[in-house]
C-alpha cells in the first residue's frame, strides 16, 4: 500500500497581535529570504505551546510543533484532541489554505476539503450556481459538474430550493450542499473538519456512509476531525491524537479514543462529593463512590472484581416511593445498562431510616468488554417526573476502566457493546 500523505516535521507558528516586524527594512528582508531564497523566516522566534488556558509569555505561539507521520492510501484517519490542539490548523496546511512555518507536506492525488460551513459560497447566488462555482474552486471541470449535478443535488436533499439564493438557506442546508459538492469531486484525499456536527442525524448518517464508500469501496483517503467520538469510532480505522500542537499518539482508532478520554474528558474520577444538583424533596445525596471492597477504586477493573457503587445520602422523612438509579455508559456515550434500588427488593425502601443511609449496588463487570465506562446516578419519586437529574452535570460522572487483556474473547469483542462470559458445556 502506497503512502497518500506525508507530514515531515511540520510546525506552524503564529504571532499574536501585530504581524509586521515593525520596520520596512525587516519586512523586505523577510520577504526576500522566504520568497526568493526559499529560506526559513529569519525573524522566527521560539514561542510557546498553544495552551490557550494559560497567559502567554511571548508574542509567538506554536499552533503545531514538529508533526511527523504518514497516512497510507485508503486509510480513514480520525484526528482528535481538545479545542486549540491544532487539528484544524493541520487540515488547513494540508489543504494549502496556509503554509507551514517549517517542514514539508507531500500529498499524492487531488484533495477535496470541507473545512468551514459555506466556504466558497456566494450568498446572492442560487444553490445551483454555487455548485458550479464551488466545484470549479475544488478543481472540477464544467463537464464533470454537469455529469454529476443531479447526483449532487439529490445527495444534498436541497432539490426544492436549488434555484433559491443560498442566503435563505439554513446552516444545515449550507453544510449539506457544501459536503455534497466535495464528496462528489472523486478526490484521492477527502478532508472533513467538524462540519457534520451542524447537520441533522439523517444527513450525518448519509455523509458517514458516503465517506465509508469513498474510502473502502474506492480506496480513497479520508482525514476526519470531530469531537463526536461515536462518529470517529464508526467511520475511522486509525486515529491521531494532538495535544498542545504536538503529536501525542498515533494508532488504532479505539486506542486513540481511549487515550483521549483518559487525558481530557473523564479524568478518571472515582468519587463525587457534595453534589450541587437539584435534590428531591426530603432526600439529600452527599456523595457516591466506586469501590472494590471498602477501598476507593484506584486501578483498572478485572472481570472477577466486585465493583460497587456506594451512595451516601440523608433522608429527612420516610420515603417509601424513592427511586435511585445507577446507569452505565461506554466511552462513546452508548447506554449499556441501568439498575434501580427497587429492581430486586420491593421492601428495600422500608428498611431505610430517617437520617443517614449508606447503600451499595454491585455492578456486573464480567459482561463488559475492555474499555472505559461512565457511571451516573439519579433519584426521583416513583411514578413521578424526574426531580433529580444530573445526567448533564459533569460532576456527577464517575469512571472506571475494564481490563480484559487476559481474556481470549477480547480479540473478538472489540466492536461489541458488551462481552458477557457465557458458560459453554458439551451435552
Amino acid at each position: 500500500m502506497s503512502t497518500a500523505i506525508e507530514f515531515n516535521h511540520i510546525s506552524k507558528q503564529y504571532r499574536l497581535g501585530l504581524v509586521s516586524t515593525k520596520t520596512l527594512t525587516s519586512d523586505l528582508n523577510r520577504w526576500w529570504q522566504m520568497n526568493v531564497l526559499r529560506k526559513e523566516d529569519p525573524y522566527l522566534k521560539v514561542g510557546e505551546t498553544n495552551d490557550r488556558s494559560k497567559k502567554a509569555l511571548s508574542d509567538f505561539v506554536w499552533a503545531l510543533k514538529d508533526i511527523d507521520f504518514k497516512v497510507e492510501q485508503g486509510d480513514v484517519v480520525g484526528i482528535i484532541g481538545k479545542n486549540g490542539a491544532g487539528k484544524s490548523t493541520l487540515l488547513k496546511l494540508l489543504s494549502r489554505v496556509t503554509t507551514p512555518t517549517t517542514g514539508t507536506i507531500k500529498a499524492r492525488g487531488r484533495i477535496a476539503s470541507l473545512l468551514e460551513v459555506g466556504t466558497g459560497f456566494h450568498s446572492e447566488l442560487t444553490g445551483r450556481e454555487n455548485i458550479y462555482m464551488n466545484g470549479a474552486i475544488l478543481g472540477m471541470s464544467k463537464q464533470e459538474i454537469n455529469r454529476k449535478l443531479d447526483e449532487i443535488v439529490d445527495f444534498s436533499g436541497c432539490e426544492r430550493y436549488i434555484d433559491t439564493p443560498v442566503k435563505r438557506y439554513s446552516s444545515g442546508m449550507m453544510v449539506r450542499l457544501g459536503f455534497a459538492v466535495a464528496a462528489h469531486l472523486d478526490p484521492e484525499i477527502l478532508v472533513v473538519d467538524e462540519v457534520l456536527a451542524v447537520g441533522d442525524a439523517e444527513f450525518q448518517k448519509k455523509a458517514i456512509g458516503k465517506m465509508k464508500d469513498v474510502s473502502k469501496g474506492e480506496g480513497r483517503t479520508v482525514l476526519f476531525v470531530s469531537h463526536n467520538m461515536e462518529s470517529v469510532q464508526r467511520l475511522c480505522t486509525k486515529g491521531v491524537l494532538l495535544k498542545d500542537g504536538m503529536l501525542e499518539y498515533q494508532g488504532t482508532v479505539s486506542d486513540t479514543i481511549a487515550i483521549y478520554q483518559k487525558m481530557y474528558v473523564l479524568q478518571n474520577r472515582k468519587q463525587w462529593l457534595n453534589p450541587t444538583g437539584r435534590q428531591v424533596e426530603g432526600l439529600r445525596i452527599n456523595e457516591f463512590s466506586l469501590k472494590i471492597g471498602d477501598n476507593i477504586l484506584d486501578r483498572d477493573v478485572k472481570s472477577d472484581d466486585e465493583l460497587c457503587v456506594e451512595i451516601d445520602f440523608d433522608l429527612q422523612k420516610e420515603f417509601p416511593d424513592m427511586v435511585i438509579g445507577v446507569s452505565v455508559f461506554d466511552e462513546q456515550g452508548r447506554y449499556i445498562y441501568r439498575t434501580l434500588n427497587i429492581d430486586v427488593d420491593d421492601e428495600f425502601n422500608r428498611k431505610l431510616k430517617v437520617g443517614r443511609n449508606l447503600i451499595r449496588a454491585k455492578l456486573p463487570i464480567d459482561m463488559l468488554r475492555s474499555g472505559l465506562y461512565n457511571v451516573q446516578i439519579d433519584a426521583s419519586r416513583h411514578n413521578v417526573n424526574w426531580l433529580y437529574d444530573p445526567y448533564n452535570e459533569t460532576e456527577s460522572t464517575l469512571t472506571f476502566i475494564v481490563d480484559r487483556t487476559k481474556s481470549f474473547s477480547k480479540m473478538f469483542s472489540t466492536s461489541a457493546v458488551v462481552a458477557p462470559r457465557v458458560k459453554w458445556e458439551l451435552v
